[in-house]
């Protein structure tokens, strides 16, 4: 199956980012899974103030990794991912589970430049 993971690491440096998505991507695949791809967003402001691990954050480094691995690796990532002191929040979207829905998705996330605020109206 292929998962995406978006996630937010508190700011500072981008060791610490560097270090988690190394962690995750080696877990997903000592577990026998194969990473797609990665894609660093960098530091945002969020979209509301966040209250993590007693503290408040307002910014926060996004990263994306795709990769794909059967459901119990996925809960294992979300568990080893909950417990790191340095997230701030992430999800874990299930992008496909057959070979036809997955075959074009590539590994990068582009930033959507080309959408206009009309386009959705």
């Amino acid at each position: 199956m292929l998962y995406e993971l978006i996630a937010i690491v508190r700011p500072g440096s981008t060791h610490e980012v560097r270090e988690i998505a190394r962690n995750t991507g080696l877990q997903v695949i000592r577990s026998g899974g194969v990473i797609r791809g990665y894609t660093n967003w960098g530091p945002f402001r969020l979209p509301r103030a966040t209250t993590k691990h007693q503290a408040r954050y307002h910014d926060g480094h996004h990263f994306f990794m795709r990769f794909d691995s059967s459901g119990p690796v996925q809960a294992s990532l979300r568990r080893t991912l909950s417990l790191d002191p340095r997230m701030i929040n992430f999800t874990v979207v299930k992008l496909g589970d057959t070979l036809e829905k997955v075959k074009d998705i590539n590994g990068r996330i582009e930033w959507n430049n080309s959408r206009n605020i009309t386009d959705s109206i």
